[in-house]
């Protein structure tokens, strides 16, 4: 009698137990409820079942191998220093050196990058993630969107898969893949903070009117440090959705923002640079700014979403589709545009000669355009820059040759193209005379006659040109192209 009460004690006590353990479990296994401005909310530190299904893995096994390491080498003139002349010695060039990152999208070696990674570089080297080295060169640059592609030699390389970033939305989990710290590639994670973000970044670094800044950056909270710019931004199928670009930072290091351009503009740029040399950029011919709540408004619109359309070019894309001043612009193709970022990410898709098809809102009814998107010449059709560059070389009326090692010497100059024959053209017309050598052309170093030639093949409107004269007398020069 005895026992069985024991055994029945015992059972009581082991279910009692059972009991108390799942109640433990079911109480710390739940969010904590608290009180934030009079308002029950659940305690933001919580984290429960669901994360465990978060695995970053799979997406950092596709991508680590496509990112690369980008090493940039730049020679500049050394500093003068009379002492030099003084005791008859050489001053030797100075060489800057900087790194960033590139994504690997052909596997015959096409990378993708920032502009403002390679921009101005003499030499590329690229490292793998396996550390095998190859020498690159610039295909193609774009200053307006600060993308850049450049080529190493390689066969059956690790190709990135692109993915769609128009289908990121705001929350969604992604990674940043980079060599920061020239470090080998590098996984951080964060999410989507918004999208369609304009900074300002790339009108701060234009350097003439000549360049049309396009930004609609994906704003996340992955860790991006120095040397992550031109890496990949994926998402959890390790597709890419951005380039990662720039980081919000008043120290010069991540502190809770970055910033990627989005794969609907990086991938078509990189795409025409590898294609043409240059971006074939379609225009739509109008004067915008986002819808205010007045105008909203005005126009009878539910909502303080859209483009505005404040004026139009005569003759221009817009124009002859039938646009109208007071129009506001609400979709572009299957895209609703709600500012001018997401209306500039839409264009930017389309070349000259594509016709799009542009909602507004007008009299308080969507009407549908369609809209030829002309080229900045004003003409719907692509542009022939091979023949555009043939005529701006040739109408400089020069030939030219590199300097000779001793007017290198005598000049502390690290390389230049000397005017050989001067006859007339451009640069007689702005009264440059025979023997000047170019070092710069628009702030860009020159080296070489045919880096001379590649720079002024890029350039239209106003150009600066600064050199100097085989007797030492430095001369700035401008003229339009």
């Amino acid at each position: 009698m005895i026992m069985r009460k024991n055994l029945l004690f015992f059972a009581a006590a082991l279910m009692g137990g059972f009991v108390s353990l799942g109640l433990y479990k079911w109480k710390f296994d739940q969010p904590e409820l608290v009180m934030s401005n009079g308002i029950p909310t659940y305690n933001a530190t919580y984290t429960g079942m669901a994360d465990a299904s978060i695995d970053f893995t799979l997406a950092a096994e596709r991508t680590v191998n496509s990112v690369v390491h980008v090493k940039t080498q730049t020679k500049s003139q050394p500093v003068f220093n009379p002492w030099a002349d003084f005791f008859g010695y050489q001053q030797e060039p100075q060489v800057q050196m900087a790194t960033g990152s590139g994504v690997i999208i052909s596997a015959d070696g096409y990378i993708i990058t920032n502009n403002h990674v390679v921009e101005g570089a003499d030499k590329l080297v690229v490292t793998l993630n396996n550390n095998k080295n190859y020498d690159a060169t610039i295909v193609g640059r774009d200053p307006s969107t600060d993308i850049a592609v450049i080529k190493v030699d390689g066969t059956n390389l690790p190709a990135i898969t692109w993915g769609n970033s128009e289908e990121v939305k705001i929350g969604q989990w992604v990674l940043a893949v980079g060599n920061p710290f020239e470090l080998t590639s590098t996984v951080t994670a964060g999410i989507v903070s918004a999208k369609a973000r304009n900074i300002n970044l790339l009108s701060e670094r234009r350097t003439n009117e000549e360049i049309f800044p396009v930004e609609s950056f994906i704003q996340t909270d992955a860790a991006v440090n120095p040397g992550n710019s031109g890496g990949a931004l994926v998402n959890t199928r390790g597709e890419l959705v951005g380039i990662n670009t720039a980081i919000a930072s008043r120290t010069g290091v991540y502190s809770g923002y970055s910033f990627a351009v989005p794969t609907t503009i990086a991938k078509k740029v990189s795409e025409d640079l590898i294609r043409f040399g240059n971006v074939q950029r379609g225009f739509i011919g109008v004067k915008i700014q986002d819808v205010t709540e007045e105008q909203a408004k005005e126009k009878g619109l539910k909502d303080v979403a859209g483009i505005y359309v404040n004026s139009l070019t005569e003759g221009g894309a817009a124009s002859e589709s039938g646009m109208k001043e007071g129009d506001i612009i609400v979709k572009v193709g299957d895209i609703q545009v709600n500012n001018v970022p997401q209306l500039q990410e839409q264009i930017s898709k389309y070349r000259p000669g594509d016709k799009v098809n542009v909602m507004v809102w007008r009299d308080r009814k969507l009407q549908n355009l369609v809209v030829t998107l002309r080229n900045r010449d004003g003409k719907a059709e692509l542009e022939d820059f091979t023949a555009k560059a043939e005529a701006t070389v040739g109408s400089l009326g020069a030939e030219f040759v590199a300097p000779s090692d001793s007017e290198k010497s005598a000049l502390r100059l690290t390389g230049g193209a000397k005017i050989k024959n001067l006859g007339a053209g451009k640069l007689k017309s702005a009264g440059i005379q025979n023997g000047f050598i170019i070092t710069k052309v628009d702030g860009e170093r020159v080296n070489t006659p045919e880096e001379l030639t590649s720079l002024l093949k890029a350039k239209s409107g106003g150009v600066l040109i600064e050199g100097v004269y085989p007797n030492g007398t430095k001369a700035y020069y401008g003229f339009g192209l």
